[in-house]
């Protein structure tokens, strides 16, 4: 290993133990990710579960899984499963246009006042 390897090794190692500055705009970066990260953890989870809802309404329909498990006639309560798989993927998006323009409300002020004073200066 040359010395310029060696001294950049030795500060990226030193630069882990070093104490940060939070800055502003780590601040302002902090503020924005409470307003999105909670709204599209919500979206994937509920996307998610709609998909499986509908995959079983599907596998149903389909399938001959009802008959294996049970279910003399599996197509009407496949149906029903389905299109409410449907109904809560079709939601989803706007639950999470409502959401997130609820969160930017409570986060605004806030936001807008940090960001001000960044671009102020």
């Amino acid at each position: 290993m040359n010395r310029n390897d060696t001294e950049f090794l030795a500060q990226k190692i030193r630069s882990q133990y070093m104490e940060k500055k939070v800055t502003e705009l780590d601040e302002l970066r902090a503020l924005d990710a409470k307003v999105k990260k909670p709204v599209n953890v919500f979206a994937y989870v509920f996307g998610g579960i709609s998909a499986i809802i509908m995959g079983c309404g599907m596998s149903l329909v389909m399938t001959d899984i009802g008959t294996s498990v049970g279910v003399a006639e599996p197509m009407l309560p496949g149906i029903v499963l389905g299109v409410i798989g449907m109904v809560m993927a079709i939601i989803n998006y706007p639950m999470y246009n409502n959401l997130l323009a609820s969160r930017k409300v409570k986060y605004a002020d806030r936001i807008l006042a940090l960001s001000e004073k960044i671009m102020n200066r």
